[in-house]
């Protein structure tokens, strides 16, 4: 049977008046759909046989399949606004208080789900306090198909402006929604959840940069409410780093738009000083976000054998990755360079890490010139075209912010060059006169002194090679 059958053909136009709105859906039908939806959690004669677990936990076919039914229909605003006038959430807070069935549970969410798409009822729903206490309690769930509703739902209600607020102050109320979240990021392998519990937490971030701090900072064990069994559970001490790299790691290869919103919590942390020292300061000493985010650039993204157009596909990420790598590197140079370099023990400052990442912060850059050549050429081919000419305008802009950061790194990264990372590099092919040069003409005049500087270890390195240097920028004769 299919998760969420089609609604059928209804008998509404035989009885007049039974329409909902202007659909052809019964109102009738609705009605018994959700009064046996009563009777499931409330019957009037008790049946024995709901003392057994098996018999708790399972949902009667037909009934599943006529509230699938009307977890379909109530995408329809008619319907909704329908099911809120009969006071289904109410309804469904009987369910979330005393069924037994994950499956039932499920539904029930994704019907609330579709009807928070609807800016009244989504007011509705965000300012009940109960049901919004229940629905924060559904993130402590062991059913993953129940959590990717309430995810849902918490970012559609999140996505309101009018009603975004009451439910930032209401999560950070409540500590246990930290915990639930962190234990979903660190421990799910479905990849469909974490990418939905992962634009939950993008989008909280974005919201409110007091809750995000408070976040940064905790690490405390709190009570998250009944587990399967009714018993209380306690789960460990997290930390969100690590919870938001190893969900990074499971949505990596299978879904590359999770990526992107993971990258972009990352980089929504660097903006504050205590998220860059939760980074860099991990036990590890911030290797392991270092060594994944190294890994997607040098090995993954905006390849060698792509075409140049993909850095247009993969701007975003791509501006999300280097920008915690650069407030990493930033970070780590200034408080920390002199004593990790006299220990050896600074990761990104070993060879290895230094020229494949210059090499891929070059590439990147060449890759834009000829996206910008093409953009102007789109340009003119369409002046027009109001649309176009905005399409064109909003690549330059998200283009632009790609490319401010990759100069950024890359300035940075060339100041710190030794002779014998020079060296290396010339030998890698990382370093020959053309990407020197596309080096140069994106970071001149602005990080002069960084060119400069590279230009002296250059000398030592390959008197040739920084002569032509000099003679093709003029400027750096001075």
């Amino acid at each position: 049977m299919d998760r969420n059958p089609s609604p059928p053909c209804s008998d509404a136009e035989e009885e007049e008046g039974d329409a909902v709105g202007n659909t052809v859906y019964s109102k009738h039908w609705l009605f018994s759909v959700l009064t046996r939806l009563i009777e499931v959690i409330a019957p009037a004669e008790p049946d024995p046989a709901a003392s057994l677990e098996g018999a708790r936990t399972e949902l009667d076919e037909e009934m599943e399949n006529d509230i699938c039914k009307v977890w379909d229909m109530s995408m329809d605003e008619d319907v909704a606004l329908f099911l809120q006038e009969f006071n289904a959430p109410d309804i469904f807070m009987g369910v979330f208080a005393k069924s037994k069935c994950p499956r039932l549970t499920e539904i029930c969410v994704g019907i609330l789900g579709n009807m928070a798409c609807f800016q009244d009822i989504c007011m509705s729903i965000s300012k009940d306090e109960n049901l919004g206490q229940v629905l924060l309690q559904r993130l402590c769930d062991s059913d993953s198909p129940t959590l990717l509703e309430t995810s849902r739902l918490l970012l559609t209600c999140l996505s309101q402006p009018e009603v975004a607020n009451v439910w930032v102050e209401r999560i950070r109320e409540n500590p246990s929604v930290y915990d639930c979240v962190c234990f979903i990021m660190s421990s799910s392998t479905n990849v469909e959840l974490l990418v939905k519990v992962g634009e939950v937490v993008d989008k909280l971030f974005d919201l409110d940069e007091e809750l995000m701090l408070n976040w940064i900072k905790n690490g405390t064990c709190h009570p998250v409410g009944p587990s399967v069994d009714d018993s209380p559970e306690e789960l460990p001490d997290f930390k969100i780093v690590p919870c938001i790299l190893e969900a990074a790691k499971q949505v990596r290869s299978d879904n590359p738009e999770g990526l992107d919103v993971y990258m972009h919590i990352l980089q929504l942390l660097t903006t504050v000083d205590e998220g860059i020292q939760a980074i860099v300061q991990a036990p590890d000493g911030g290797k392991e976000t270092w060594s994944l985010l190294y890994d997607l650039i040098c090995q993954e993204l905006c390849q060698p054998d792509d075409p140049p157009i993909i850095v247009q596909e993969q701007k975003t990420l791509l501006a999300s990755i280097l920008s915690v790598l650069s407030a990493m590197f930033a970070s780590q140079t200034e408080q920390e360079y002199t004593r990790m370099r006299k220990s050896k023990s600074c990761f990104f400052v070993v060879l290895v890490f230094y020229m494949p990442l210059i090499g891929s912060l070059i590439r990147i850059l060449q890759y834009m010139e000829g996206c910008g050549k093409r953009a102007v050429d789109n340009s003119k081919e369409s002046e027009q075209e109001e649309t176009g000419r905005t399409d064109v305008n909003e690549e330059d802009f998200h283009l632009k912010i790609l490319k401010d950061i990759c100069c950024e790194l890359l300035s940075n990264m060339l100041q710190e060059l030794t002779k014998e990372n020079t060296l290396e590099g010339l030998h890698q092919g990382h370093l020959n006169e053309q990407t020197c040069c596309c080096a140069f003409q994106n970071l001149l005049p602005l990080y002069f002194a960084s060119v400069e500087s590279f230009l002296e270890v250059l000398r030592e390195a390959d008197q040739t090679l920084a002569d032509n240097l000099e003679k093709r920028f003029p400027s750096l004769k001075v």
